[in-house]
């Protein structure tokens, strides 16, 4: 994901100091050559022999050195990096940065670098609400300094409020969005995903297999391209994207209440959501009894989302999902011409390595003009991307 990029990691004094560590297993495990350099008062609560370590690379504190014993030390880590973290960051950096100051190795190396700067800042609740700092981010946003909003929570000092680091898995995903080109920027992506459960009692239900994982990958993958995206999910043990609007449902009626009041704001739509094409056609009020030797269930046919999405779609770009056991290709073709597709995602669900609960998939992609591409077995989240390159191009925002 990040391979062959490279990062500084600037890590200022704080107790989160430990956050930045785990921070740093994340990119390191995403492929990254990460450079940190930690003030003075980082190294009282990490020692810098830990996030060497981690980064088998050495940390950088002097601000009077040089690397290799020719380049100067902050130009050299400033035209390296293709990213710029600080994490934590405290009130007297982001106060020195918005003020030009640059007096130790990290505000010098910031202050040197073209690369985009990603702020993670983390302080005291009364810190974070005083009109002094509150000027002071907003000055580097203005510069374009990006920043990861703390959260509420019981601080370190014993307060409680905003002003606690960011999860490093969320600091994780905005480098990741800082480093992916905005190729999605404007659009308006809605995206449904996982199984829907149609109650037949208050305690039993009709589903299936659906783990969402698709889905949530779309959705993640076309958010880190610069989209606004809605979520409208059925139930899932997923954790839900960073920077996504989520929507949770349960049934396939909710679900298509769900889409119909987000379409207005929606160019393109993406179905990835496994509906139950039934439901049972009466809900007991209270738990069945386990008294009959067999029980018939009568069920009836749910709303077709995906028909009334085609014929309602006008200008929005619509993609479908076909999960099929058999004759694939002919499936698929029947479904997108029937419901007016742009693009239909084909799978064999009874093929080793695609379909539900697993994280690959093996999917063969069906266009209007009767263009048939296969796809090699792939992970859910490389797949979100070719797929949402190929509605690029669709929609005459790519190149092939």
């Amino acid at each position: 994901m990040l391979k062959g990029k490279e990062i500084v990691l600037g890590v200022t004094g704080g107790i989160a100091v430990y956050k930045a560590v785990e921070l740093l297993r994340l990119l390191v495990k995403a492929g990254a050559d990460v450079h940190v350099v930690m003030t003075q008062s980082a190294t009282e609560f990490v020692t810098p022999l830990t996030f060497q370590t981690l980064s088998k690379n050495p940390v950088h504190m002097e601000l009077f050195n040089l690397i290799s014993e020719e380049r100067i030390g902050h130009i050299s880590l400033a035209e390296r990096a293709d990213l710029f973290i600080v994490a934590p960051a405290t009130a007297n950096f982001i106060g020195k940065i918005a003020c030009g100051l640059a007096d130790d190795l990290l505000t010098t190396t910031v202050m040197a670098t073209r690369a985009p700067v990603l702020i993670a800042p983390a302080m005291n609740v009364n810190m974070y609400h005083n009109p002094i700092y509150r000027e002071n981010e907003e000055r580097l946003k203005n510069h374009g300094y990006l920043f990861v909003p703390p959260v509420s929570g019981m601080l370190a000092c014993g307060y409680e409020g905003e002003g606690k680091l960011q999860a490093p898995e969320a600091i994780f995903e905005e480098a990741v969005a800082a480093l992916t080109v905005k190729s999605l920027a404007g659009e308006r992506i809605l995206v449904t995903a996982g199984p829907t459960l149609e109650e037949i009692d208050p305690v039993r239900y009709v589903s299936n297999h659906s783990s969402g994982k698709m889905g949530y990958a779309l959705a993640r993958q076309a958010r880190l391209r610069g989209a606004e995206v809605t979520l409208v999910t059925g139930p899932t043990a997923l954790a839900p994207p960073c920077g996504v609007n989520v929507v949770r449902v349960r049934s396939a009626t909710e679900m298509r209440d769900a889409v119909f009041a987000a379409l207005d704001e929606t160019d393109i739509v993406i179905k990835a959501a496994a509906v139950a094409d039934y439901r049972p056609k009466v809900r007991a009020g209270s738990k069945m009894k386990k008294i009959q030797e067999s029980l018939t269930i009568e069920l009836e046919k749910n709303p077709d989302i995906l028909a009334e999405l085609g014929a309602a779609k006008g200008g929005r770009l619509l993609v479908g999902f076909a999960a099929e056991t058999q004759d694939l290709v002919r499936n698929a073709t029947t479904k997108l011409n029937a419901k007016n597709l742009d693009l239909i995602v084909a799978n064999d669900v009874s093929l080793e390595g695609a379909g539900f609960n697993v994280d690959t998939n093996i999917v063969k992609l069906l266009y209007r003009d009767g263009r048939v591409e296969e796809l090699p077995m792939m992970g859910k989240e490389e797949l979100a991307g070719v797929i949402l390159e190929r509605m690029e191009l669709l929609r005459g925002k790519g190149t092939k």
